[in-house]
């Protein structure tokens, strides 16, 4: 067992980044540093459920939006149209999103869709509920839901946005715990397995189908926690939004440049997408410039780095040790990344 994956090679790490983590505010107290730091956790705990089901399953999506849709409205009417506590909203959009999952891996993977197909399917879904919350009543149609700003923690409304960022944090925290869990459980190398080669794992005895479909599940309960965080922190949804494929290009992109597969290449990925944001908004109003600059970093990315940068920052560790072992693939058996 490599040191990453021990307890004393992985611990500090995990230790290290969190005490960073929850230094920032204090250290970095200015509105706008604890909003980039809220924008960089919450890009990576979406950006972290697209990878658990792309990264780790080899199940890519390009509209996991979706998920984050159905979570967003799913808290937003329980809050609006029935009077519930706006916490409520965090399991009720986590079982939303889980099943939306559900529904969409039960008519896909049955009828042995996979792969581009795969993908393509979840798009549809994403434009069909779309289209849905444009055209029915208790989603407020095209002109969306704004929730009432009433400040108070027991309202989900912090006067102060270092309660939103120790919130995502949290929810970060246990996205990161989860990608862990699947490094080192049973689960998380039947889906490796699964990734690698379908038939394969057949062979070996794995329910592929039903393998599928629960990381589909627990794929769609985190990002539609996001979705939930997203309209408490901004307090105004509508279909374009929530629904938009641009969220799904944003956590498709955290993930592949920071590293698919791996446990912290999200964090990376996303902390480099808040900081080309916020940049890009200094210098320009040019609208998704962000995106533009970040597309091109994917293409220079992809071209020399196909693990990702993560798989950089080894190559520096491994140079600064003296080590030699050549890089492994981003799948979840070299330790903790």
């Amino acid at each position: 067992m490599s040191a990453a994956r021990g307890a004393g090679g992985g611990w500090p790490l995990h230790l290290g980044l969190l005490a960073v983590a929850l230094a920032f505010p204090f250290v970095f107290p200015s509105p706008f540093m604890v909003n980039f730091g809220v924008m960089a956790l919450f890009y990576a705990f979406i950006g972290q459920s697209w990878n658990i089901a792309g990264g780790f399953a080899g199940q890519l999506s390009f509209g996991h939006v979706v998920f984050f849709g159905a979570g967003a409205y799913a808290s937003t009417i329980f809050q609006l149209r029935f009077g519930f506590s706006p916490w409520f909203g965090l399991p009720a959009s986590a079982v939303a999103g889980a099943l939306v999952g559900w529904v969409i891996a039960v008519l896909s993977f049955r009828a042995g869709l996979k792969g581009s197909y795969f993908a393509l399917i979840t798009l549809a879904f994403a434009e069909v509920l779309r289209i849905v919350a444009n055209s029915v009543e208790i989603t407020g149609g095209g002109l969306g839901m704004l929730i009432p700003a009433k400040p108070s923690a027991a309202n989900f409304q912090f006067k102060e946005r270092i309660g939103f960022y120790f919130l995502i944090l949290a929810l970060t925290v246990g996205s990161i715990a989860v990608a862990l869990w699947l490094k080192r459980s049973r689960f998380g190398a039947q889906l490796a397995a699964i990734r690698e080669n379908e038939d394969a794992a057949r062979a070996l005895g794995i329910d592929v189908y039903t393998e599928k479909v629960k990381v589909m599940m627990l794929s769609g309960a985190m990002c539609g926690l996001g979705g939930c965080f997203f309209a408490q922190y901004f307090l105004y949804i509508d279909p374009t939004i929530v629904f938009g494929v641009d969220k799904s290009v944003e956590m498709l992109l955290v993930s592949m440049i920071g590293g698919a597969g791996t446990v912290y290449g999200p964090l990376i990925g996303a902390v480099l997408l808040a900081a080309i944001s916020d940049v890009a908004r200094v210098i320009t109003n040019v609208q998704g410039l962000s995106l533009v600059l970040y597309g091109t970093l994917l293409v220079i990315i992809i071209a020399f780095l196909p693990n990702g940068l993560i798989d950089l920052f080894k190559r520096i560790g491994r140079r600064s040790t003296g080590a030699g072992a050549p890089a492994g693939r981003g799948d979840g058996q070299g330790g903790a990344r």
